[in-house]
């Protein structure tokens, strides 16, 4: 039997497997794909571009990249099993919900990874990565009364994702601060809903279930649902003259400031310093509540907590773009799936080629164990 390690809660600060898919370099504020430090990949690249570097390990050349597009955007189809639910679906629950449903269902016949040769795992994980944003845009404008509308291959991945979930072709500015969005939040080191995959896919699971449970992970609040709540703070401060007291109030009664501190980060978060100034470039006045109220809730969270370094998070700038580039806040959590899908597969893919099922122990700290119990108990009366 293997020796039993007591661990800190959460697992913070252990090393559960080796990756070369990426790495989060907390206290430098650092964190690349594949040895590409990832703020320049998206100031740089598109979404393409990246995936292709994520799956196959490399940056692709032009040729390679049209290739690659061309090959993804064929796959960008919905089984006529998820068309034909789909109104049930939406009905089904919020859009992340809703999301896990459809996907689940595309993947409904996918057999185990251990069945299938390495090719056939590849075009299963680019399947599902392409599937995710028109299943998610899907939803929305059905859950609204309005007809899902049909990809189109002639546009890039974002501005596709933005054109089916909107309703209308999106301007060249949302499009790529989009883009830029779905880039950064790629992959991030063994985060919940990467760990939630590649444990499922430990297990032999086909690459479906891994998928839906990194979208149930990242359904929850703490991992993928900040954005939106951070649109909702900023509409309820509403101005830069409520901002400070709206503010004081919460960190009085000791509640969090959405989009601000960061698990891994002591430093600035790399992917807000990028998604600040896109939300610049797309300008308006949420952008300008929201400088203003990060400015000021850091001076705040300076002064009563000094020791602690609470920087402004992915999350806070995040909402802030995606809600200017024109997406509803119950797209933010889908849209944040849309790009982590890639990351996922990549991570699930490199489980698949060096296995080994996870299986951490426990420590029982419950009631001692009983006597033996010799017979049945008598029946209350």
């Amino acid at each position: 039997m293997a020796t039993l390690i007591d661990v800190p809660a959460g697992l913070e600060g252990v090393v559960a497997a080796e990756t070369a898919v990426g790495d989060v370099r907390g206290a430098e504020g650092f964190y690349h794909y594949r040895g590409h430090a990832a703020p320049d990949l998206a100031e740089r690249l598109s979404f393409e571009a990246v995936w292709h570097l994520v799956h196959h390990g490399r940056l692709p050349d032009a040729r390679e990249l049209d290739a690659f597009r061309r090959d993804t955007a064929a796959l960008r189809t919905l089984p006529p099993a998820v068309l034909e639910a789909l109104p049930a679906i939406a009905r089904s629950g919020p859009p992340m919900a809703a999301l896990r449903t459809a996907v689940s269902l595309a993947g409904q016949t996918a057999p185990s990874w251990l069945d299938c040769d390495t090719d056939d795992r590849a075009t299963q994980a680019l399947r599902l990565v392409a599937l995710t944003p028109v299943a998610a845009a899907a939803i929305w404008r059905t859950s609204a009364g309005q007809p899902p509308l049909a990809p189109d291959p002639a546009l890039g991945f974002a501005a596709d994702y933005l054109r089916m979930a909107s309703g209308r072709m999106p301007s060249t500015e949302a499009a790529r601060a989009v883009e830029q969005y779905l880039i950064l939040t790629v992959d991030h080191g063994f985060n919940a809903s990467t760990f939630t995959a590649r444990v499922v896919a430990s297990t032999g699971a086909d690459l479906t279930a891994a998928a839906v449970a990194g979208l149930a992970a990242l359904s929850g609040p703490l991992h993928g649902g900040a954005p939106s709540r951070v649109v909702d703070m900023l509409r309820d401060i509403g101005t830069v003259e409520r901002a400070r007291p709206w503010v004081e109030t919460r960190l009085a009664a000791g509640h969090r400031i959405m989009g601000f501190g960061h698990r891994v980060y002591r430093t600035e978060d790399p992917r807000s310093v990028v998604l600040k100034a896109t939300a610049r470039r797309l300008g308006g006045p949420m952008v300008d509540l929201a400088i203003a109220v990060e400015g000021l809730v850091l001076d705040l969270l300076d002064t009563k907590y000094p020791e602690r370094r609470l920087r402004t998070n992915v999350e806070f700038y995040a909402g802030v773009v995606l809600d200017q580039a024109g997406l509803p806040p119950a797209l933010f959590p889908p849209t944040f799936g849309v790009s982590r899908m890639a990351g996922w597969m990549a991570h699930v893919l490199e489980q698949a080629a060096h296995n080994r099922l996870i299986r951490p122990a426990s420590r029982y700290v419950g009631p001692a164990v009983a006597p033996r119990v010799d017979v049945e108990p008598a029946a209350v009366p």
